[in-house]
């Protein structure tokens, strides 16, 4: 019966949504504050407009759930960003855990669309902190503690970090 209701699809796109959490932190963690502000040219988009689109993705992707619209409004900082960023992650992940029901649209569209478009901006943060001059120390991503269950900023050190980077400060 649980294979016919799509939770293990849930579980999945959960499980997704811990591994976007973590390496949006592994982009950001250690950066300096005015990395937030840092414009790489050409109309590419600052860390905190980043962070914010992210969010806007995924409130958009909430709204499969609850209807409406979703638009954020820029906020002061990226650490307020973050938090923002967060706290969406966690509301979105509730509704699957809960098992509430999507409207016009599956669990697999919510994964090709909004939940991709957020990863692929996560790599964005990390190639801009090596743009900044502040790379991110690569890791084996296989043996990450990655959870459902620990979405927030709050996230583990790397398990498996390679120990020889050539980019390294």
């Amino acid at each position: 019966m649980a294979s016919e209701m799509g939770y293990p699809k849930r579980e999945l796109l959960r499980h997704f949504l811990g591994a976007l959490a973590y390496r949006t932190q592994k982009a950001l963690r250690g950066a300096p504050a005015e990395f937030g502000n840092f414009e790489a040219g050409n109309q590419v988009r600052t860390p905190k407009e980043l962070v914010q689109h992210m969010t806007s993705v995924l409130g958009y992707s909430r709204t499969f759930f609850i209807g409406g619209s979703y638009r954020p409004e820029p906020l002061k900082t990226l650490s307020n960003e973050i938090d923002r960023f967060h706290e969406m992650l966690e509301l979105v992940s509730e509704h699957l855990s809960n098992g509430d029901q999507l409207q016009g649209i599956r669990e697999e569209q919510l994964l090709q669309g909004p939940f991709s478009d957020a990863m692929t901006h996560a790599g964005q943060l990390a190639m801009l902190r090596r743009l900044y001059g502040d790379p991110v120390p690569p890791e084996n991503f296989i043996a990450a503690d990655i959870s459902p269950e620990q979405i927030g900023s709050s996230q583990a050190e790397p398990v498996s970090p390679d120990a020889d980077w050539p980019e390294a400060p």
